[in-house]
């Protein structure tokens, strides 16, 4: 008789939508950027993993600085209420620099990668990401070196070993799958986060899934495929997705989801070929660039039918208050009849 009613839970338990139950389904990952400046508390059913947004290589180059430490333990507090979630400190960002000083040499990397895994335990965290943007890159304003793609591997695996295997290695990386030693790097790694968004700006869209007039630099499909290419299997990426917009009035401006959602000054319009909406002025003229449920929806079945890791997205206090982008990437990925991959 005990068999028989565990099994009718078993069945009961399955049938009930695991974002409404706060359980999560095994086989991929939802990776949500929460940011050290938001006030938001996110919701941890509708994930599993948060990447906290920023450490930093500190001024001597031998450890970590971390924006806002006590909501980074705030948001690690929040496995009270999913178990299954895993909190990462991501370090770096656009224009977070002294990544290429403190990677130059043994004792500075070995330094950092301490004070790493001294953050970890501090603060009861399961992994640490890197956004180094980029190595050998000076773009963003920070120093760089030609040196930095091999120390970036050096500085990996230093890192992998003062974590341990038991511990989450992740990296953010460009779309164009540059600046990096991805097959050197991979073993290091439990999976890659692909910055699959500002790729462009109006008239061109700044995440299209694939190939139009109308997208520019790569396509996500073209962006995994590169990443494929230079060493990381599909079942380790993990595909960008964007929770606000490029454009306006100056073409290169950002928005957030939750303020496009609600404008009706502008004409939602649809990108076939690119699978990827916008909004337009009166005479058709792109205005912004960003994603919808609709969009998220097929860039989450090309992550089940190419066999990818999952999906993640910048960021989490995009959306709006009915969290409705965060529960489309949830419900592209994870389906009440399971989440077994294509």
């Amino acid at each position: 008789m005990r068999r028989i009613i565990s099994l009718l839970l078993s069945v009961f338990a399955v049938s009930i939508s695991p974002a409404l139950s706060g359980a999560q389904e095994p086989g991929y990952v939802i990776v949500a950027y929460v940011t050290s400046w938001s006030r938001c508390v996110p919701d941890a059913r509708y994930m599993t993993h948060i990447n906290y947004a920023f450490g930093h290589v500190n001024e001597t180059f031998n450890g970590v600085r971390i924006d806002n430490p006590e909501r980074l333990r705030m948001i690690a507090g929040l496995k009270k209420q999913n178990p299954g979630l895993k909190v990462l400190l991501s370090v770096g960002g656009w224009q977070s620099g002294r990544f290429s000083e403190m990677a130059s040499a043994d004792s500075s990397r070995r330094a950092f990668a301490a004070d790493c895994l001294a953050k970890v335990e501090e603060f009861g965290l399961d992994g640490i990401d890197i956004d180094w943007e980029y190595p050998t890159s000076d773009a963003a304003g920070i120093s760089s070196s030609p040196d930095d793609t091999r120390n970036y591997t050096l500085l990996m695996k230093e890192l992998r070993r003062s974590l341990g295997n038991e511990r989450l290695l992740t990296l953010a990386s460009s779309a164009f799958a540059g600046y990096i030693d991805f097959r050197a790097v991979e073993p290091l790694v439990d999976f890659v986060n692909i910055m699959t968004y500002d790729i462009a700006t109006p008239p061109h869209h700044h995440s299209a899934l694939r190939r139009s007039p109308m997208t520019g630099g790569v396509s996500c499909e073209e962006s995994v495929a590169r990443h494929i290419e230079a060493g990381i299997p599909a079942e380790k990426l993990v595909l960008g997705i964007p929770f606000y917009g490029r454009g306006g009035k100056e073409p290169g401006g950002f928005c957030d989801y939750r303020i496009l959602a609600e404008s009706g000054e502008y004409i939602q319009r649809w990108d076939d070929k690119a699978q990827a909406p916008y909004l337009a002025d009166s005479t058709g003229r792109m205005v912004y660039t960003y994603d919808t449920p609709r969009s998220i929806a097929l860039k989450c079945e090309f992550a089940r039918r190419q066999g990818l890791a999952g999906a993640m997205y910048w960021d989490y206090d995009g959306d709006d208050s009915e969290g409705t982008l965060r529960k489309a990437v949830y419900m592209g990925l994870f389906r009440r009849n399971g989440s077994s991959r294509k």
